[in-house]
């Protein structure tokens, strides 16, 4: 599948194209550890950003800091929207060239970057980090969290994310629809450790699966596991399903791809899946409900907020995701006086964090 970013670039170093600019941006590199990092702090008016540490080989610095400040400006949404104590911001890492990489050295060296901002940035794992190397991270910083806690819940916070996007598919096919899960048939695009764990979700309450993943092992994984149809990556926004649940990477929903869906939801765990604002509009107004992925996708930041702060149990965390569910119906309530989902429900952040809208916004 085509998991490339294909939003518009920055025309500024400071923020994204008609937006506020950025609070801090940290440019951080090491020689020794090969690391080359982002920190994009976008807002604290909650309290100091948290959000996950991504690695990814980028084609160039430039589509780094795009992503970077494209993810940190989605947790300041998300965080708002779950009621979280928490501003938005994202780290994101360079991949170093060659095969082998001492991830040690390379994630103390992010430690040090991570400590060096005063605790105005928290993070945690993200699309190819671990619970292993933010131990690592933890033995240079104490701004950082997803690691397993001797009695206590916490780790990997992916099968709350899933869990999170389980609950509003079911929402969104209940109140949309007017269908259980039952029958209904999903397509999941990555199947990676969120994927996977939504698809289990997913299985368990009857749901007929469709999967596609670039990586051969995890989709012969699915179809032993859920029996799961297979699909290229190609096939798999394009195929009749009563929900598309992106799992990979961002910006798959575009002005290419959003004329072919033929979903009638789209619910997936995937960060930015809209290109741009507009795609969002053109969904609503071929019929296709969208929700939004900063809506659905907090149970893993509830995950590790919680563990963070040292607050509530497994139980309470699950009980605090499942409040997703909740804010799905409200979304289509709202959703009622006009507007798209997407429109919608950034206006609802803005509101909790006191910023203005953005969507009258240009968008090039």
């Amino acid at each position: 599948m085509n998991t490339k970013p294909t939003h518009s670039v920055p025309t500024s170093l400071f923020g994204l194209p008609g937006e506020d600019p950025h609070e801090l941006i940290l440019f951080g590199s090491d020689s020794d550890g090969g690391l080359r990092s982002i920190v994009a702090i976008h807002n604290t008016s909650r309290g100091p950003a948290f959000g996950g540490c991504r690695m990814w080989r980028y084609a160039s610095d430039l589509a780094a800091l795009t992503d970077a400040l494209r993810l940190s400006q989605g947790m300041t949404f998300k965080n708002a929207l779950a009621d979280l104590p928490f501003g938005g911001g994202k780290a994101v890492i360079i991949a170093p060239e060659g095969a082998s990489i001492d991830r040690s050295q390379l994630f103390h060296a992010f430690g040090d970057l991570v400590n060096s901002a005063g605790g105005r940035y928290i993070t945690a794992e993200d699309v190819g980090t671990t619970t292993a190397d933010m131990r690592m991270v933890a033995s240079r910083s104490k701004f950082v969290s997803g690691l397993p806690r001797q009695g206590k819940f916490g780790g990997d916070p992916s099968p709350k994310t899933a869990w999170g996007v389980f609950l509003a598919i079911e929402q969104g096919l209940r109140l949309h629809l007017k269908k259980s899960l039952k029958g209904s048939t999903v397509a999941v695009q990555g199947l990676g450790s969120v994927g996977l764990a939504l698809c289990e979700y997913l299985s368990d309450s009857g749901a007929q699966l469709i999967v596609a993943d670039v990586d051969e092992l995890r989709v012969a994984k699915a179809i032993g596991r859920f029996g799961a149809r297979r699909v290229s990556p190609e096939e798999i926004l394009e195929v009749s399903a009563d929900v598309l649940a992106p799992c990979a990477l961002g910006g798959v929903l575009n002005s290419t791809s959003v004329p072919k869906i033929r979903a009638s939801i789209v619910a997936g765990a995937a960060n930015n899946q809209l290109s741009r604002p507009e795609d969002g509009v053109m969904l609503r107004d071929r019929g296709v409900l969208y929700l939004p992925d900063f809506l659905i996708n907090a149970g893993g930041i509830v995950s590790v907020a919680r563990e963070y702060l040292g607050t509530g149990s497994e139980s309470e965390v699950m009980s605090e995701v499942a409040l997703i569910a909740g804010r799905v119906a409200e979304l289509l309530e709202r959703c009622q006086s006009g507007g798209s989902p997407a429109e919608v429900a950034e206006t609802w952040a803005r509101q909790k964090i006191g910023l203005g809208s953005s969507w009258s916004r240009e968008v090039p």
